[in-house]
């Protein structure tokens, strides 16, 4: 086994676009640590403001609850009466996107970034989310990039949605599977 390639880290190099200014960039992080990751309560309508001011498109009615962290507001959009809970983490290398009608359960994982395992260089790796109206994603469920959650799924407490959730689909597990139908009456 000792012929085969192992990972060199001093090859890495970082790839990110960040979208941002330095300027902007610091600005944020010190808006996100004050305002967003702190367990005090501030109004969610400021939250909401501050996020547009930073380039996020935030529709009308969204909530963000306290100890919420967002890694980059400028590559994030979220729709109308969406619910954002306690210790929800988006990190978004990429872009997100959230649909009307969504809920982000407490401690869940927005996580758009990876490596490429199978290269020396430890490649990084970035896919958009897309989270379509009406989905739920349960108390500390990841999502991973490069996932679409279609309309109306849930992914299910803890549970780790590595591939795309179907419509009306409860999942669960990790990886998450299909287990029921979600039927709203």
């Amino acid at each position: 086994m000792n012929h085969l390639k192992k990972v060199n880290n001093a090859l890495y190099t970082v790839s990110i676009e960040i979208g941002a200014s330095r300027l902007k960039q610091m600005a944020w992080y010190i808006i996100n640590v004050v305002f967003f990751k702190s367990n005090l309560f501030i109004f969610s309508s400021f939250k909401v403001t501050l996020l547009r001011f930073f380039g996020a498109r935030v529709g009308a009615g969204t909530v963000i609850k306290p100890a919420v962290n967002i890694k980059y507001p400028w590559k994030l959009e979220i729709g109308e009466h969406c619910w954002i809970g306690e210790k929800v983490w988006i990190d978004n290398l990429s872009e997100i996107t959230i649909g009307n009608s969504v809920t982000i359960s407490q401690g869940a994982l927005l996580l758009t970034g990876s490596h490429d395992h199978s290269k020396e260089t430890f490649d990084y790796i970035s896919n958009r989310i897309v989270l379509e109206d009406g989905v739920w994603i349960g108390a500390k469920a990841t999502v991973s990039g490069g996932v679409t959650c279609k309309s109306q799924s849930i992914l299910g407490i803890g549970s780790v949605a590595e591939h795309n959730l179907d419509s009306y689909i409860i999942y669960k597990g990790n990886p998450a599977i299909p287990v029921i139908t979600r039927m709203i009456y």
